[in-house]
């Protein structure tokens, strides 16, 4: 029996021997780049390092107990956690919801001939419902965007549509600019000047096995007139309003 000998002839060997790996040659990961991409990989961690040290903070303040930070700096606070990062309990409520909520809008246009007409109610949200239906991977914007923006409005309102915190200006901002984003898509006959919004509540029918009576008749909030300025416009709109200026 002679001895066997490792000449690169086995299986799954392509038959050429393979030069060993010099030393100090890197195998791989950013040490591999040339040194200008090393620079741009070792910024670009940089950058996201900070960031993620940003959010973490805010996030801390924002939940920590109200010290002299938060006294001094809530606003921004609130402006980074809220309304992007909003949280809330509602996936672990124990009760699920007996309200249909929808949000609906109207505006004040003023035409090309200078004339002012006002729009009927538009249900933004059965707008939503339609985009939805049907639609296997729908996006978070148009799943959420229009609730959470209601949500987030009432509850920095009170009955009479007063803030009662800091967050009352901003979720008025939110709401202005997610309602003008949706009428700045839809033809009104002109430019829109105002806009009114409102909810539509409507309680949910109870089963036919239960005994619980429910009212079914829609109850309304309605919001005041708003001047629509260039800060509720999105940038389409604006650029579009501008152009034909």
């Amino acid at each position: 029996m002679s001895a066997g000998r490792d000449d690169g002839s086995g299986p799954g060997s392509t038959g050429a021997p393979q030069a060993p790996r010099a030393p100090g040659i890197p195998g791989g990961g950013i040490a591999a780049l040339s040194l200008p991409y090393q620079a741009l990989a070792a910024l670009a961690l940089a950058v996201v390092g900070v960031v993620a040290c940003v959010h973490l903070g805010m996030v801390f303040l924002h939940v920590a107990p109200s010290n002299t930070l938060t006294k001094q700096n809530g606003e921004a606070i609130d402006d980074w956690v809220y309304p992007e990062f909003e949280q809330n309990w509602k996936l672990f409520a124990p009760n699920p919801l007996q309200q249909n909520i929808a949000v609906q809008a109207r505006a004040q246009v003023r035409t090309a001939g200078g004339q002012w007409k006002t729009t009927g109610w538009i249900d933004l949200s059965a707008q939503d419902g339609e985009a939805i239906r049907g639609n296997l991977l729908p996006s978070h914007t148009v799943q959420n965007a229009l609730r959470r923006a209601w949500d987030f409005y009432t509850a920095s309102h009170d009955n009479a549509d007063k803030p009662n915190g800091m967050r009352g200006a901003l979720s008025e901002r939110y709401v202005r600019r997610t309602v003008m984003l949706r009428l700045a898509q839809q033809d009104l006959g002109g430019e829109i000047e105002q806009i009114q919004v409102r909810s539509e509540t409507k309680w949910v029918k109870a089963p036919s096995w239960s005994d619980e009576k429910t009212n079914t008749r829609p109850a309304h909030r309605v919001l005041p007139w708003w001047t629509v300025t260039e800060a509720d416009l999105p940038e389409g709109a604006r650029s579009a309003s501008e152009a034909a200026r």
